[in-house]
């Protein structure tokens, strides 16, 4: 993830990592609330379905998805 970014996107992979760029600033949480808001209507699935697991205050963050498969979240979002 890089907040303060011009707009917020999927920009591609980072090794085997998804690389997403936020518009939001990483204060007061609002980088991993956008990000959450993202990837919630990319994969159309409820935020309550999207948890961060790792990395709250880091760059590098693992998240979880209920509802969908990993190749499924993939496929979407990299599409």
């Amino acid at each position: 993830m890089i907040p303060r970014s011009p707009r917020t996107l999927v920009d591609g992979m980072r090794g085997t990592a998804v690389l997403v760029r936020l518009a939001a600033p990483p204060v007061d949480n609002a980088a991993n609330e956008a990000l959450i808001a993202f990837l919630s209507d990319i994969l159309q699935l409820p935020r309550r379905h999207i948890t961060i697991v790792s990395g709250e205050k880091s760059r590098d963050k693992r998240v979880q998805f209920k509802g969908i498969s990993a190749d499924a979240a993939l496929n979407r979002l990299l599409q």
